[in-house]
């Protein structure tokens, strides 16, 4: 008999593989053994680029046809930071007053484990009535480039013939209490570097040299004081930020030759990445049209119009959790980004309050409650008529 899976104990066995971008640390093989005994199929996807570090993926599926949910996440976190300032070790996954410390614990390594426990319990509930696919997309390189990750497994899969019926996300999405928001859209996001050339002189005599700072506050202005829009049925309004104005001038006497400013925009499903970049050299151009722009759009904004997935995990939330979650398309970009192009796809996990900070950590009680929410979502997806 398969000995059922401690959805905490898998947790802290998950933790405890220190899988900094881009190192695995034996964190897919813990996944791996703990999938194996289920009757899951397990295929390591490594894949390198030029300029980019080896990342090491894990594709598991179980089933061979019928209906095909497939769950997607990552193993790999970002750098703890100041260790010191942790209360205790972040990658000993230590247990105290029922709350689960360590690096991975909110993003996302416990939605792992969860979602593992929850497959685990529905095809033991199903028994032979199964008759349909679960499948885990688990990637070490969600927070690095994201180059060698589920972009190229997606791409390698469905090259070979797979295809999924739906996707759940485990990124955490919730503000403050689980149950609370579903993701079912992200905005995208454009960066944007602004190179604005004059020629260097001497602060004397200004009518000898060409100052390239004001036009390129100007330029900025530009597009800081004009709106992209209002905001669409599903998302929020479009939002431009400067990141970053550079001199790299230390003489208080001295015109500079160059001024580079950055700015990122998040945009809604109102535009695409081209659009924006149309959108912004429009606004340049007012002002003048000698400078440099270099635009790179890490992900299209998408939406999965509420249906069948966000039904699923919205009942399932609000039975466990008494809440209904809202259908959001708020936040950053994530993975969800590559898996819109293939199936539908929605992300739900634990809050994001800790995630990326010290301290990072999980209740065990919403371990229990998340468990228990992705297996009442699989449960109705695979039996629904």
């Amino acid at each position: 008999m398969t000995r059922p899976i401690d959805p905490l104990e898998l947790t802290r066995q998950l933790i405890r593989r220190p899988s900094v971008t881009p190192t695995d640390a034996g964190a897919l093989g813990v996944l791996e053994e703990a999938l194996k005994p289920l009757g899951f199929s397990c295929r390591r996807m490594p894949f390198s680029e030029a300029g980019t570090p080896d990342v090491d993926n894990l594709y598991a599926r179980v089933g061979s046809g019928g209906k095909h949910i497939c769950f997607a996440g990552h193993t790999d976190v970002v750098p703890v930071g100041d260790e010191a300032a942790w209360r205790f070790d972040p990658f000993a996954a230590k247990v105290a007053d029922g709350i689960v410390y360590g690096r991975g614990a909110v993003d996302m390594k416990t939605a792992i484990a969860c979602f593992a426990a929850a497959a685990q319990q529905y095809i033991a509930e199903a028994g032979d009535g199964f008759d349909g696919s679960i499948s885990f997309l688990i990637t070490g390189d969600e927070e690095g480039p994201a180059i060698n990750g589920t972009k190229k497994m997606l791409q390698v899969l469905a090259d070979e013939g797979e295809t999924w019926d739906g996707c759940i996300v485990g990124e955490p999405t919730n503000p403050e209490h689980l149950g609370e928001m579903i993701k079912i859209g992200r905005r995208g996001s454009l960066n944007g570097v602004l190179t604005v050339t004059g020629t260097q002189g001497h602060t004397a005599y200004p009518h000898l040299a060409d100052n390239p700072i004001p036009r390129a506050v100007w330029m900025l202005r530009e597009i800081v004081e004009h709106l992209l829009d209002q905001g669409s049925e599903h998302f929020q309004p479009s939002t431009l930020e400067i990141t970053t104005v550079d001199v790299g001038n230390p003489a208080t006497n001295v015109i500079p030759a160059t001024v580079t400013a950055g700015f990122n925009v998040r945009f809604n499903d109102l535009h695409s990445g081209e659009d924006v970049e149309k959108w912004v050299r429009d606004h340049f151009n007012k002002i003048t049209t000698d400078y440099d722009l270099e635009i790179v759009v890490s992900g299209e904004s998408f939406l999965t119009p509420p249906g069948p997935l966000s039904d699923a995990l919205r009942m399932a939330a609000e039975k466990v959790t008494g809440r209904k979650p809202e259908l959001s398309t708020s936040g950053g970009t994530s993975d969800a980004r590559f898996i819109k192009d293939y199936c539908p796809v929605a992300e739900f996990g634990l809050m994001n309050e800790t995630a990326h900070k010290v301290d990072e950590r999980v209740a065990v009680a919403d371990i229990t409650a998340l468990t228990e929410i992705y297996r009442l979502t699989l449960k109705s997806l695979f039996e629904a008529p």
